[in-house]
């Protein structure tokens, strides 16, 4: 059972992944990701993702020099684009990244989309980034079953970690049986759908019975799936709200109420019909 911020998974190479973190999408450069990265740490985050995209990991990385925390205590993530990907285009990308975040090592690298023809030789630039001691996991985004099938037919190394769209509208069980199956530690991005899910009757009962906002249930829910989650927010106040979800454990029946609210409904792209950006 997870009691804590401080409780962590353990990724199948032996890192530790916290069970919580920070995600900083559309969180803009400079003061704002800066004061967001720096309350999280205070409130006790150590987990940090972001990505080449989000155009702020100079931000992020200011912040991690100015949080007063050892660099071995963070747990720091970041994602090649998709018109970075390839074998040597992967490498470039990498480098361009950690010198924005000021790091000697990362401690998650991610493939943020499957890129047809591509991936496959981005997993190989990763492979050689995780041997040469650059990276202390890999791991993939927004890849489905058949995705990471296809991937773990050439690959030396399984992804330890999958992150994607999960919240209680896409439960994504299949997926989440498969990562299980195979070792990979699956993350929710968007966990709280962009807020779509705050309203919803079933979540606020529940929120009710244990005190909680509609939030704090489904980040709970999360966790109690084995789900790392990063909700992402840019305000002090939030950010210690997200993390207040280890006083409580929902029940069986609950979980199961939760799980179904599926429509299988994405607020994001879908992998297999995604209008790549290169």
């Amino acid at each position: 059972m997870i009691h804590s911020i401080s409780d962590y998974t353990t990724l199948h190479n032996g890192v530790r992944m916290p069970w919580l973190g920070l995600g900083v999408y559309k969180t803009q450069e400079g003061e704002e990701v800066e004061q967001a990265v720096k309350a999280a740490i205070e409130i006790g985050y150590r987990s940090i993702d972001t990505a080449a995209l989000y155009h702020n990991e100079r931000g992020v990385g200011n912040a991690i020099k100015m949080c007063g925390v050892p660099r071995e205590e963070l747990f720091i993530t970041t994602k090649v684009w998709n018109s970075h990907q390839g074998y040597d285009a992967t490498l470039r990308a990498f480098e361009e990244s950690r010198q924005k975040l000021g790091l000697e090592y990362l401690d998650l690298y991610l493939i943020h989309w499957p890129v047809k023809e591509k991936y496959k030789d981005t997993w190989r630039a990763f492979e050689k980034l995780y041997e040469d001691g650059l990276v202390r996991a890999i791991g993939v985004s927004n890849f489905h079953v058949h995705h990471l099938k296809d991937l773990l037919m050439d690959a030396r190394i399984i992804p330890m970690v999958n992150q994607v769209e999960f919240h209680p509208r896409l439960t994504q069980k299949e997926l989440l049986r498969f990562c299980k199956e195979k070792g990979i530690q699956m993350e929710a991005w968007s966990p709280l759908m962009r807020g779509r899910l705050l309203d919803d009757p079933v979540l606020n009962k529940i929120g009710r019975k244990y005190g909680k906002t509609p939030a704090q249930v489904i980040l709970r829910w999360d966790l109690q799936h084995g789900v790392v989650t990063i909700p992402k927010s840019v305000h002090a106040e939030r950010i210690a709200a997200n993390a207040d979800i280890f006083d409580f454990t929902l029940t069986d029946e609950e979980m199961n109420q939760i799980d179904g609210l599926n429509r299988n409904e994405r607020s994001g792209q879908d992998p297999d019909n995604f209008q790549f950006d290169f």
